[in-house]
């Protein structure tokens, strides 16, 4: 009897010993298969060493450069994939009334174009959607030089897509006691921009 107790004993706790050990290389092959991961682990390392001040280093300075850290370990992921891609700053705006077939006419004009271009065109496109189409081109161009640092006037309208959104439903009182309905549309409006090549 007490030697099968020993052996139940051994079987339960063996299995638990490997799974042990098995878990945390899961994580590290999951991990090398995905570069969000991987940039993910990055980011979480430099935070750690961020956290903990260099010696001769008040506690108040540390936080001043976790965000520092933070975007040289990001750098250090990119650069260790391996693969360059190019830069693409993207600006979206969300719910705006217009249907997305009238932004399409507009944003037609601007795809392809140098931004100088694109501002011109949509200057002088006698549309309404077109003021929106502005405020959009003009926050990826803010994004590009504020994020990336990029010169807003070196770039190209890669893509420029409109969405459709969700339609607003509202009903008009017609003859003889009916009601028709109306639909107000809405859309998406996304640019992304890159560097001139």
């Amino acid at each position: 009897m007490a030697d099968e107790r020993d052996t139940t004993e051994r079987t339960q706790a063996e299995p638990s010993a490997p799974a042990a050990e098995a878990a945390p290389r899961a994580a590290a092959r999951r991990a090398a298969r995905r570069p969000a991961a991987r940039a993910r682990a990055a980011r979480r390392a430099a935070d750690a060493s961020a956290e903990q001040p260099a010696d001769g280093a008040d506690a108040e300075q540390a936080p001043a450069s976790r965000p520092a850290a933070r975007r040289a370990a990001r750098r250090a992921a990119a650069a260790d994939d391996g693969a360059v891609r190019p830069l693409v700053v993207r600006a979206q705006a969300k719910y705006v009334r217009s249907s997305a077939r009238k932004a399409r006419l507009v944003c037609d004009h601007i795809r392809g174009k140098s931004v100088e271009e694109a501002r011109a065109i949509l200057a002088f496109t006698p549309r309404a959607v077109a003021r929106d189409w502005a405020k959009v081109l003009e926050s990826a161009v803010a994004n590009a030089e504020h994020n990336n640092e990029l010169d807003g006037d070196d770039l190209i309208v890669k893509a420029a897509h409109a969405d459709e959104g969700p339609t607003l439903k509202r009903f008009r009182p017609r003859a003889m006691g009916r009601a028709t309905p109306i639909r107000k549309r809405t859309s998406h409006l996304t640019i992304l921009l890159a560097p001139k090549e």
